[in-house]
């Protein structure tokens, strides 16, 4: 193995890139890797190795047979009221559940019909929905015949997807009152509106003071720093190590401790974390809770708890502190669907963000009662959960806003399969995968990590500079810093062996840290990325100790 082509004052201004659009220059050098390469006669028959994407290789298919079943369901209901050629009608309420019933038992055979029966039983049973509106608002969200009404989300699909929410993200324990649901195209949409109706309405200004909880998904951290925000951002660091050598990736308390400054209005946290892959600890839920009773009642928490799933009796900070918190989740990573694009932001009906619109000066609700004015006679009492729909349409567009109707069919069924044990049982799988998959890792670098019952096991970060410093002391860490660039080993790995990482300081994590993903390759494939891994720490410790030798 030798040093990258790429020399070093090209890799530090690469380096200034975005993880993800970094990972394009590692790709290139790896599809080299894959390609012909100089002095080379012959076609190089090994394959990149792309851990860099969180993007799944597996899919949940039942529920997709199901959204199909219900498709063909539809279609009847539609030919039923008008048929002629490729002309149908708009499917009718009246009567459709004993149609759905009578269709369900002449159509057996029908991929998909069985779990689709089973969860339009198990909706109208513990949510106490009317079986003629549920099958009706499915069947027509299915043919996509008209504009999503409600325009935040469907009636039925919201009490489905909050049951789910409250099942999965709250370890079957939420807290009293209601949780108001917006469906959006995935988690990045969610992300886009918060910070966008922060700001619309006054609850945000620019230049404020925010706090994030690092390593952190990168557009947490892009995002602030846009002329449009610009905010002041203040990091509460996972900066503790269980061993030496070995981090801990756990907030000390007086990183948390900074949140109790009444200036800072937002802290925004991936849980479980993202690259570390750890659910937020008790102690530390504890401690925000306390920060919140006391010294900063007005924190807004915005949780992005995409990969909550991957964790057993996974409780939500939302859970906890639901006056505070904007709720953030995806189902792309649990049901292999980032294609769909399915997301919801979740609000507590009793909430501090409408708290702050009331308390606004006059001034400020002047402007506002203008931009939603024509929503509302009274447009102050638009609450801040309908303000995210109506400003992710320019207001003016807000009779045509909502998640489109299919997308809101499959994240219901989504949410309903999880809710049966066929669903409970494909949650075991999948987490299941991405730990066999971290074990294999592990055996072929021969790294260690934290053992911590708390770890979704989706992504692991790992600080290449502590491993450094545990396998061969601090003159070892010392040699890589003098005489590299933090992200040197992933243009070798890329270059040199077709592997693609991603870098872990730009997830505001320590900078010679890398992130793989254990939800994108074969279950070998880690095996082999470790055993790349350890070629490529012999490969500097062989020329640490040349230069010790010299």
């Amino acid at each position: 193995m030798t040093k990258p082509t790429i020399g070093r004052e090209e890799i530090h201004r690469l380096s200034q890139l975005s993880p993800f659009e970094l990972k394009g220059e590692f790709i290139k050098l790896a599809e080299q890797h894959q390609g012909d390469r100089p002095g080379q006669q012959e076609k190089s028959t090994a394959h990149m190795l792309n851990a860099g994407r969180g993007n799944p290789n597996w899919i949940c298919t039942g529920p997709r047979e199901a959204m199909l079943a219900l498709g063909h369901f539809a279609l009847s209901e539609s030919r039923r009221v008008w048929t002629a050629d490729n002309l149908g009608g708009m499917p009718e309420r009246n009567g459709i559940a004993a149609r759905y019933d009578r269709f369900a038992r002449s159509h057996p055979e029908l991929p998909g019909i069985e779990l689709l029966t089973a969860c339009v039983g198990l909706a109208v049973d513990r949510f106490d929905l009317d079986r003629d509106d549920f099958v009706h608002e499915l069947a027509d969200a299915a043919i996509g015949d008209n504009y999503p009404v409600p325009d935040r989300m469907l009636t039925g699909a919201e009490q489905v997807v909050a049951g789910y929410l409250h099942d999965e993200l709250m370890d079957r324990r939420p807290p009293e009152g209601q949780l108001d649901l917006f469906a959006t195209e995935g988690g990045t949409a969610a992300m886009c509106y918060i910070f966008d109706s922060l700001m619309k309405n006054g609850l945000l200004h620019k230049g404020d003071r925010i706090a994030l909880m690092v390593p952190v998904f990168t557009p947490y951290i892009e995002i602030p720093e846009l002329d449009t925000y610009e905010f002041d951002v203040v990091r509460v660091e996972a900066s503790s190590f269980a061993e030496a050598g070995v981090r801990e990736w756990r907030y000390p308390t007086e990183e948390v401790a900074k949140l109790a400054d009444p200036s800072v209005k937002l802290v925004c946290l991936v849980n479980p974390s993202n690259p570390p892959s750890l659910a937020l600890s008790r102690r530390v839920t504890d401690q925000i809770k306390e920060i919140v009773a006391t010294d900063n009642p007005g924190l807004i928490v915005v949780t992005d708890d995409v990969y909550g799933t991957f964790v057993d009796h996974f409780r939500s900070i939302a859970a906890e502190l639901p006056r505070n918190t904007l709720l953030v989740y995806s189902y792309s990573k649990h049901y292999g669907c980032t294609g769909h694009r399915l997301g919801v932001i979740g609000l507590h009906r009793d909430n501090v963000l409408d708290d702050a619109l009331a308390a606004l000066p006059d001034e400020e609700k002047a402007r506002l009662a203008k931009r939603y004015g024509s929503l509302s006679l009274d447009p102050g009492a638009i609450r801040f959960i309908d303000r995210l729909v109506a400003d992710s349409r320019q207001v003016a567009l807000n009779h045509t806003a909502g998640l489109s109707l299919p997308q809101q069919a499959q994240l219901t069924l989504f949410s309903l399969f999880a809710l049966l044990p066929e669903g409970r049982a494909y949650k075991a799988k999948v987490q299941g995968i991405v730990h066999r998959r971290l074990d294999l890792l592990l055996e072929g670098s021969g790294m260690k990590i934290s053992d911590d019952p708390q770890r979704a096991g989706y992504y692991i970060e790992l600080d290449l500079l502590a491993e450094a410093e545990r396998t061969s002391g601090p003159a070892f860490a010392a040699f890589l810093e003098k005489n590299y660039e933090p992200t040197e080993p992933l243009f070798r790995l890329a270059e040199q062996t077709g592997v693609v990482l991603l870098n872990g300081g730009g997830f505001d994590g320590p900078q010679w840290s890398v992130r793989v993903s254990l939800a994108n390759l074969d279950d070998l494939d880690y095996l082999k990325i470790g055993h790349h891994l350890k070629a490529i720490f012999d490969e500097y410790r062989a020329e640490w100790q040349a230069a010790e030798g010299s």
